[in-house]
C-alpha cells in the first residue's frame, strides 16, 4: 500500500500553504463537513492550477498560479455554489495563509479558519461567512495515487469537528469535518480514467477509501483507518468495492460496503456531467457509517465539448 510519511512540503505536522506548484501542476486543500442533524453540508477547496478549470486547460497549463480559486458548495435547504477563478495577482501564499482574492484559508495554531466572501451561481447573491475545522489529530502520512509521486494525497484531518457561520438564514451549524489536500505535477485526466473517493466518521476515528483507475498503471485500492489516538492502520481486507444507482448525469458510482449492505444516498450535494458527490451510508466492518462520496469520470472530464459548460459555472474575474 503506497503510504510514507509526508515529506516535501515541511507539513508533516501542519498544512503550510507556502507550495511551489510548477508548470502543468496543481495543488488543492479540501475541506468538508455534514451537520449534526443530517440537514445541511458543506465543502470548501481551494485551488492553485485549478484542476476542473477550462481556462487553466485553454492556457495550456503554463502557469498555475495564474489560476486560482476557492470554491464554495453549500448543500442543503439555501444552497449556494461559488467557484470565481482568479489571476496571479489576487494570489497570496505563506506558511499560515492562502489568500485567494477576498476569501482565505489560515491555520491558527491547532485549527484552520477560513473565511470567504463570493457571489454565487446563478443566484447573483453573495456568499459571505467563516468555516473553522479543529482536527482530533494531524496526521503524519502523504499516500502516492501513482509509483512516479505525481499525484499525492495528504489526509491531514480525517476526523475532525467542523464550526459554520454564513450570512443566510439557518447556515450557522456545526458538525463532522474533514480536511485534506492533493498535490500534483500533471492533469488527472492524462493519468487516471476514473476514480472514487470516500470519508466515513466511525465509532473509533473515521475511514476513508481511494479506489481509481490508472491509465497505465494497475488499479490503485487505498483503504485507511484514522484512530482517535492518532494510530492509523491500513485495513488489509476492506469490504468489496458495490455499485451504487447512477448520478443524476448517469455518473457510475462504486463504494466499499459489507456483504450483504446495499450503500444508499443520503444527501445529494454535486452532480455534473462527469463528477458527483454526496452522503452516503454504507457499512465498513460490520458498522453502519454515513459520510461523504465522490466519483470521478476523467473519460467524460476529458471531452473538450466539456470546457464551455464548466466556464459558465467557473467564471474568471481578474481585476
Amino acid at each position: 500500500m503506497p503510504i510514507r510519511q509526508a515529506c516535501g512540503r515541511d507539513d508533516l505536522t501542519r498544512p503550510k500553504f507556502d507550495v511551489t506548484v510548477e508548470r502543468n501542476g496543481y495543488a488543492w486543500w479540501y475541506v468538508d463537513g455534514i451537520s449534526e442533524d443530517g440537514e445541511k453540508a458543506i465543502s470548501i477547496i481551494g485551488f492553485i492550477g485549478s484542476v476542473f478549470s477550462p481556462w487553466y486547460y485553454w492556457s495550456g497549463r503554463k502557469n498555475p498560479q495564474n489560476h486560482v480559486c476557492i470554491n464554495v458548495a453549500l448543500y442543503g435547504k439555501g444552497w449556494r455554489w461559488t467557484m470565481t477563478e482568479r489571476g496571479q495577482k489576487q494570489l497570496a501564499q505563506s506558511p499560515d495563509c492562502l489568500r485567494i482574492g477576498p476569501s482565505s484559508f489560515t491555520w491558527e495554531k491547532d485549527h484552520l479558519v477560513i473565511e470567504f466572501n463570493e457571489y454565487s451561481i446563478p443566484h447573483f447573491d453573495r456568499v459571505k461567512g467563516t468555516v473553522k475545522i479543529f482536527p482530533e489529530n494531524i496526521t503524519n502520512i502523504e499516500c502516492n495515487l501513482l509509483p512516479d509521486n505525481s499525484h499525492i494525497w495528504r489526509p491531514f484531518a480525517p476526523t475532525s469537528r467542523i464550526e459554520v457561520q454564513i450570512n443566510r438564514p439557518g447556515w450557522n451549524w456545526h458538525g463532522h469535518g474533514y480536511f485534506d489536500a492533493n498535490f500534483g505535477s500533471s492533469a488527472l485526466e492524462k493519468d487516471f480514467s476514473y476514480w472514487t473517493w470516500g470519508r466515513f466518521p466511525s465509532n473509533n476515528g473515521s475511514v476513508a477509501f481511494y479506489d481509481a483507475l490508472p491509465r497505465k498503471n494497475n488499479p490503485l485500492h487505498l483503504a485507511i483507518r484514522f484512530k482517535r489516538n492518532g494510530e492509523i492502520e491500513p485495513i488489509e481486507t476492506p469490504p468489496p468495492i458495490t455499485r451504487m444507482p447512477r448520478s443524476l448525469w448517469l455518473v457510475k458510482r462504486t463504494t466499499r460496503s459489507d456483504l450483504g449492505f446495499k450503500p444508499r444516498q443520503i444527501k445529494h450535494m454535486l452532480d455534473a456531467p462527469f463528477y458527483t458527490r454526496s452522503a452516503i451510508e454504507t457499512s465498513i466492518l460490520g458498522e453502519r457509517v454515513t459520510g461523504v462520496h465522490e466519483a470521478l469520470d476523467l473519460n467524460r472530464f476529458a471531452n473538450p465539448a466539456l470546457k464551455p459548460l464548466l466556464a459558465v459555472k467557473a467564471p474568471r474575474y481578474t481585476w
